[in-house]
């Protein structure tokens, strides 16, 4: 599956939600995740963080951000927009699974078109969450696209009850700014405070 990542990562940053290099997109992004925030500087676990666009936009507000992917190609990506955008971003190779984290290490886990694609979401869950503070905000953006792939909200809301009390969901298919294109498949934002 690393492979897979690695041969994308060339043309990743093609599709306006991923590269946020449209001003228009950038924005959107800001408004809808940085109000979600705790105050900075907030530590945020960017997990599967790809080329780390999110990554370098909540650093650029002040946060201390770590992101973590499995793709060295995705990374050398990310590092390079770290770099040109003159902020502070620890990027690591590591499994978004099975982040190389402490208990209780981060006010905010994060993570973008990721859980979907994980085997045994369940465990996966358990883990973030354990990496999270007390009073630590779980932020997932997911899907469940017109390929069939994904994963529907009802059942992301699901697997997160399992594990916290709380997990607010916002669809998000209409916001064309987001995705830089019109979207009638499901896209959505789920956040649990507890």
């Amino acid at each position: 599956m690393t492979e897979d990542w690695d041969a994308a990562a060339a043309t990743f940053d093609e599709d306006a939600d991923h590269g946020l290099r449209d001003p228009a997109v950038r924005r959107a992004w800001g408004r809808l995740l940085l109000p979600l925030m705790p105050e900075p500087p907030a530590v945020v676990l960017d997990l599967g963080c790809g080329t780390g666009s999110l990554s370098v936009l909540l650093a650029g507000a002040g946060h201390e951000v770590r992101g973590l992917d499995a793709s060295r190609e995705m990374l050398g990506l990310a590092r390079a927009k770290r770099d040109a955008a003159g902020v502070a971003v620890q990027f690591t190779d590591g499994d978004a699974a099975d982040p190389p984290y402490g208990a209780g290490s981060a006010d905010v886990v994060m993570c973008r078109h990721v859980l979907w694609a994980l085997d045994d979401r369940d465990t996966v869950l358990a883990r973030w969450v354990r990496l999270l503070r007390p009073g630590g905000r779980l932020v997932l953006i997911e899907g469940r696209w017109g390929t069939g792939a994904g994963l529907p909200a009802v059942e992301c809301r699901d697997l997160v009850l399992r594990h916290r009390t709380v997990a607010d969901v916002r669809h998000l298919s209409g916001i064309s700014a987001l995705w830089g294109w019109d979207v009638d498949d499901e896209r959505y934002l789920l956040v649990s405070t507890a």
